[in-house]
This record gives C-alpha cells, sequence and structure tokens, in this order.
C-alpha cells in the first residue's frame, strides 16, 4: 500500500536537504534529515562527519540509531525524509533518487557550508579540494556500511520511482517534477 511519504536520495550535493526542504513546505508535509541527525551525533561526540563515519564502519550501532529513527516514521503520514536508506526502510514510499556528477557536486558543498552551520561545524573545513576528498571518502564509507549491514547498493537507479538531473534541472522544477510525478503516483 502506498504511503503519503516521499523519500528522496541521491549523491552527495545532489540538492537532496534543499529539495526537502521546499517540497515539505508547497505540499505542507513534515520534513526529516537523517544526514542532519547523523551530523548532530557527530558534534554530539565532538567529531567530524568523516571521523564518525570511520567509526561506524566498525560500531554498526551508530547507523542502527538512525535507521531506527527512520524505520519509525513508517507510519507517518506526510512527510519528506532526505536520507541514503530510507527507501530501503520504508518500500512503499515515493521513491526519488536525485542524480548529479560528484565534480558538480563540490560547488554546491562548498556553497552550503556558508549557510549551514550544522554542515560546517561537521565538515570542519572550508577548502574545496579538502571538501571534495571527504565527500568521496564519505561515500566510499557510507556505501561499504550499507552493503556490509544490509546487503544494499542505494546509488541502483531502477530502486526508484523518479530519477532526476539536479545538473539539468533547477530546484524549482526538480521540486515541481516530484510534486507532479508524486501526485500521479499516489492516485495510481
Amino acid at each position: 500500500m502506498k504511503k503519503e511519504i516521499i523519500t528522496i536520495n541521491g549523491g552527495l550535493g545532489s540538492g537532496k536537504s534543499s529539495t526537502a526542504d521546499l517540497l515539505a513546505k508547497k505540499l505542507g508535509f513534515q520534513r526529516f534529515s537523517s544526514g542532519d541527525f547523523f551530523r548532530q551525533v557527530g558534534v554530539d561526540l565532538g567529531i567530524s562527519v568523516n571521523e564518525l563515519n570511520k567509526r561506524a564502519e566498525t560500531d554498526p550501532e551508530i547507523d542502527k540509531m538512525t535507521d531506527e529513527k527512520l524505520r519509525g516514521l513508517r507510519n507517518a503520514k506526510k512527510v519528506v525524509i532526505d536520507s541514503r536508506t530510507a527507501y530501503h526502510w520504508i518500500p512503499e514510499s515515493f521513491k526519488v533518487y536525485l542524480d548529479l556528477p560528484p565534480k558538480m557536486a563540490k560547488g554546491r558543498i562548498l556553497n552550503n557550508l556558508k549557510d549551514n552551520a550544522l554542515r560546517r561545524k561537521s565538515e570542519n573545513s572550508s577548502d574545496s579540494k579538502q571538501i571534495y576528498k571527504k565527500m568521496e571518502e564519505r561515500l566510499e564509507s557510507e556505501q561499504k556500511r550499507y552493503w556490509d549491514l544490509y546487503k544494499i547498493n542505494n546509488t541502483k537507479k531502477d530502486q526508484y520511482d523518479l530519477v532526476i538531473d539536479t545538473n539539468k534541472n533547477n530546484l524549482e522544477q526538480v521540486v515541481d517534477i516530484v510534486i507532479s510525478e508524486y501526485k500521479q503516483w499516489i492516485k495510481g
């Protein structure tokens, strides 16, 4: 049975957070970000998000904490979830993947660092080359953990109801596409 839940995944810097924010606002839905939750765990522990990712490679409880929050949202109504694994935990959701080449993501992440205090604190860097390297390390760590823990590859696009190239569509266009496709999906 389809749920009034939209799960958004995508590459680093693909616009997951911005899309989820605007989408939730336009639809009047609640918003949850597992990335923000994960970053806050790192800040609370006094370590960067990359250090937390490395620690999670040997301590599965870190991911399980985030995943438990996601599973708890399975019975929610009218929620947009920005997460790399929510599509897996809530298969009845409308599953969206935002696609963006990694080199394009670097600039977006740097711009986001200027406006996002939690991300700035959790990344612990402002140098573009260092940020890009950390992005790659984080993605590699996450992919390894998700495979080891759950045997999932969240980058396989055939698992999603909708894939959008965020390099070819601006934020407003992406959100309008998601809303249009979601409304058709939920009716069908």
